[in-house]
């Protein structure tokens, strides 16, 4: 950079910043003014501990929802539970939630009426219960390994791709991956009951429980923490049946996840030491959809 008394940067000529027209100084001069206007951290959020703990509650959850289907479904290949009994459970559980999710909608406008919703309901178990037995015969020729192999790094990737900011819309990556490997395990059932079963459950927790739990967020706030800590609960006590020592694993995943990752992110806030200043992009603040008609 030059500097005011550098050579080429005449003092009776004063130095104005624009482009438009020609003057005596070099392409890379500034004027001592240039640093007065260095901004630091003007756009560093400042975190507070328990409402990241609040945040991080929803990831832990979903977490939590794939450890209870994978032990519904280990319940069911191992033939401790009874296709029916799940069955009705699923259908209990979806009424509850459907009728607090009405409630909890308020005056809110609906985009669909219920009779709408009860034909896609049924539709959708048509459908599934009318293909069961192409489902259960659909990996058949693909060794259990590799099923289980695909049906882990699919509900890996419902994880990391969840959206967590709102209910995974229908045709969503997360969801999408959620349900191929629900297929992939239901496959291996003994029979296309417990396929129709398994697939009906997948539903319930990965697509229709997201939608529910945004709800209680955005209308009943206090009830969101009760809730996640519950399905928290529900997960690890679940894989604690079967498997103690991956219990104790997910659990310290849990805890890891809600109370130390929080600490460590606001811990380095503090570190944050982001400089602004007339060498950024410029900002275009003024509103340009008139130019688009």
């Amino acid at each position: 950079m030059g500097a005011d008394s550098g050579p080429g940067a005449p003092a009776a000529v004063p130095w104005r910043k624009v482009l438009y027209e020609r003057q005596p100084f070099p392409d890379n001069y500034v004027d001592r003014c240039f640093l007065e206007e260095l901004r630091r951290n003007i756009r560093v959020r400042q975190y507070c501990y328990w409402a990241v703990v609040r945040e991080t509650g929803l990831i832990a959850q979903q977490v939590s929802c794939v450890a209870v289907f994978l032990t519904l479904w280990s319940y069911m290949e191992q033939g401790d539970l009874v296709p029916s009994a799940v069955l009705w459970v699923c259908l209990g559980c979806a009424l509850l939630g459907y009728g607090l999710y009405e409630i909890l909608g308020g005056s809110c406008v609906r985009e669909r009426t219920r009779l709408a919703d009860l034909q896609s309901s049924t539709i959708f178990l048509a459908f599934t219960f009318g293909f069961s037995p192409v489902l259960k015969t659909l990996t058949e020729s693909v060794s259990t390994d590799t099923v289980h192999a695909m049906s882990a790094v699919m509900l890996l990737a419902h994880l990391v791709s969840f959206p967590y900011a709102q209910p995974s819309p229908p045709g969503s990556l997360s969801l999408n991956a959620a349900l191929f490997g629900s297929v992939c395990l239901a496959s291996r059932l003994p029979g296309a009951l417990h396929t129709f079963t398994m697939l009906s459950c997948a539903v319930l927790v990965f697509a229709l429980w997201p939608c529910l739990l945004h709800r209680m967020r955005e209308k009943a706030e206090w009830s969101f923490p009760w809730a996640a800590v519950l399905v928290c609960l529900a997960g690890v006590r679940g894989l604690g049946s079967l498997w103690p020592e991956g219990a104790l694993l997910l659990l310290l995943a849990l805890l890891t996840l809600t109370l130390v990752c929080p600490l460590l992110l606001v811990h380095l806030q503090r570190h944050k030491d982001n400089i602004h200043g007339p060498w950024d992009e410029a900002e275009i603040r003024e509103d340009l959809s008139r130019f688009l008609n």
